[in-house]
């Protein structure tokens, strides 16, 4: 059963994908220069615009050769048969089991004694890489439908188990679990060229693929129709552009679409200098270097001493080529960074002392969703700020409008923008390498397995919609997320770790046994009286009770100041911090009221100094 089914809503089908398949050519057979076409294509995509920089040539293409691409099955997805190539996965056969990369992960004995402890010979296991997926066609789904591709061909071609080795850090290991694969014990370790921690996962044909087993039997037929058609020319993708158009007066409007910086190395710099897309320039790499020398060695003080440090730092390199040039589309500045692992310890130096430099490698390992990005922007920057997550869903479907300007931070530049883009923009501009999806939908019946795919670390909600709240909810303990939610009024945190607690009840039992599905359509009246029943109307300040029945009448919406909106992103960060560094954090519903807390009784000083 899927997630959706017990909400009475069909499971969204992923979309329609044109692939392409062709068998690797042996060592020193034909076929070569589409098999050097597909390892680009994949390099790519890896390198990520520099978050996995051994992906990169020093001739500035990109590279990623391995043994076991002959004789393996590659995929190729797009959208259309003429459109750019989106996505890539490869099975490799037993033919080439000694080249399997979870054989080299584990070392032949070791491999060996596992697959015998299962039960299985060589001949039995096929091998599945990691789907390799641009960031536009991730939220569409195109990694769920390659993985399944890869294993219903396994599955059409005789295996009896599969192996691979998969990344943790964006959930990878918990989305293959979704296929039927298992984390095999003790093999998990830190692997520098993914920057991440792998694990072996196992999957074993007899007992189905999990809850996606009818797309895979479905792709298992298809398949040989796939390779029957053969593979199709890669085509080349063209080169991201700051997006523009003129408006009747001659002027440029606004970007209101891209929030994903382009990060470049300094060999890609003429190129984009020179497309007129650049406005500003901003390189304090030298500052920078320096609070990187500081912060590794708060002592060194003495500037000649700081000067050699930083010297040692370049190894040889000019400063203008040490580093990450990150432009942003929708403002058309250039920022000169230091790399990622050194950016992100300078960055947080301030939070030494309260949160060291373990904690923050970790906190930087958690994946968190945001839902509502009006409150919820505010949880979203503090995490980016703090360094709490760093990777992030964010969905919302409303634009950024002049009301808005009460609470959320931006400026009128940014009126008419989506909220989820706004927000992901400001989040980039403090951190470049973070990796941020967005949902501009919001979360509906249609998009919610997706936000949902691959795993949350943690979920912040804080929405309006009856039905995304309990919906989200739902999934959330299906999947055993913690959630927060701020509530705005009277300093209200309300923390459900479903995570340690699969059955408690939504909401603290608040609102029975509801579903989602029984609140999908509901009058003004039922509404209102659910979101009373929700925040506990007994306990809300008195203002907001009285107007409690006005919002469309004589309220446009519910009242939000920017003060508790501030207050409500600082208690999600410390609770969102706690739960993902294994502190204490319970469930509950939990007051810091401003009112009481500036009530003169409170007042230490009252009687005067001690």
């Amino acid at each position: 059963m899927t997630p959706l089914d017990h909400l009475g809503v069909p499971a969204p089908e992923t979309p329609d994908w044109h692939v392409t398949a062709f068998l690797g050519p042996r060592p020193g057979d034909d076929g070569r220069p589409m098999l050097d076409a597909v390892r680009g294509l994949r390099a790519r995509i890896l390198f990520d615009h520099g978050h996995r920089p051994a992906f990169l040539r020093a001739d500035g293409t990109h590279a990623d050769d391995q043994d076991l691409d002959f004789g393996a099955w590659h995929f190729i997805a797009r959208r259309s048969p003429g459109g750019p190539p989106l996505g890539y996965i490869r099975l490799s056969t037993p033919d080439t089991g000694a080249r399997f990369q979870s054989r080299d992960f584990l070392g032949d004995r070791c491999y060996e004694e596992l697959l015998a402890g299962e039960g299985f010979g060589a001949a039995d296991v096929f091998e599945h890489s990691r789907p390799v997926v641009e960031h536009r066609a991730r939220k569409l789904g195109l990694g769920l439908h390659l993985n399944a591709l890869a294993i219903g061909a396994a599955h059409h071609l005789g295996a009896r188990a599969m192996i691979g080795t998969s990344g943790t850090k964006d959930g990878q290991d918990r989305f293959h679990e979704r296929f039927g694969f298992r984390p095999v014990r003790g093999t998990r370790r830190y692997v520098p060229q993914y920057t991440e921690d792998v694990v072996i996962m196992l999957h074993r044909v007899a007992d189905g693929a999990g809850r996606h087993h009818d797309l895979v039997t479905r792709l298992r037929d298809e398949f040989p129709v796939i390779a029957a058609a053969g593979a199709a020319p890669l085509l080349p993708v063209p080169p991201v552009r700051r997006a523009a158009r003129v408006t009747p007066t001659g002027t440029t409007s606004p970007d209101r679409e891209t929030w994903r910086p382009v990060l470049h190395t300094a060999a890609e710099l003429d190129a984009l200098l020179a497309s007129g897309n650049v406005r500003e320039v901003h390189d304090t790499i030298d500052d920078q270097l320096t609070e990187l020398v500081r912060s590794r060695e708060p002592q060194c003080r003495d500037r000649v001493g700081i000067e050699r440090k930083k010297r040692e730092q370049l190894a040889g390199a000019e400063p203008w080529e040490y580093g990450t040039w990150a432009w942003y589309p929708w403002s058309g500045r250039l920022v000169h960074v230091l790399p990622r692992e050194e950016f992100r310890l300078v960055r947080t130096d301030r939070n030494r002392g309260r949160i060291e430099w373990p904690d923050r490698q970790r906190l930087f390992g958690k994946r968190i969703g945001v839902i509502g990005l009006s409150a919820g922007n505010s949880a979203a920057l503090t995490f980016a700020l703090e360094g709490i997550g760093g990777a992030f869903r964010l969905a919302d479907l409303d634009g950024f409008g002049l009301s808005d300007l009460n609470r959320l931070r931006g400026g009128l530049h940014d009126l008419g923008v989506d909220k989820a883009v706004l927000s992901a923009r400001q989040m980039s501009e403090v951190d470049p390498y973070l990796d941020i999806e967005i949902e501009r939908a919001g979360l509906t019946p249609e998009t919610i397995e997706r936000f949902f795919a691959g795993g949350l670390d943690l979920l912040v909600e804080g929405c309006d919609t009856p039905w995304v709240k309990i919906a989200a909810r739902e999934y959330a303990r299906d999947l055993g997320i913690p959630v927060v939610m701020d509530g705005n009024d009277r300093g209200v945190l309300d923390v459900e770790r479903f995570d340690r607690e699969p059955d408690r009840p939504l909401l603290h039992g608040l609102l029975g046994d509801v579903k989602s599905v029984d609140v999908l359509d509901l009058t003004a009246r039922a509404r209102t009286e659910l979101v009373l029943a929700m925040v506990d109307a007994g306990r809300i300040s008195p203002e907001p009770a009285a107007s409690s029945g006005e919002p469309g009448r004589t309220l446009s919406s519910w009242p939000r100041p920017a003060s508790g909106v501030a207050l409500g992103g600082a208690l999600c960060g410390e609770a969102a911090r706690r739960i993902l560094l294994g502190l204490p954090c319970e469930s509950g519903r939990f007051h810091t009221d401003l009112g009481q807390q500036l009530h003169p009784s409170r007042n230490v000083y009252a009687e005067g100094p001690a």
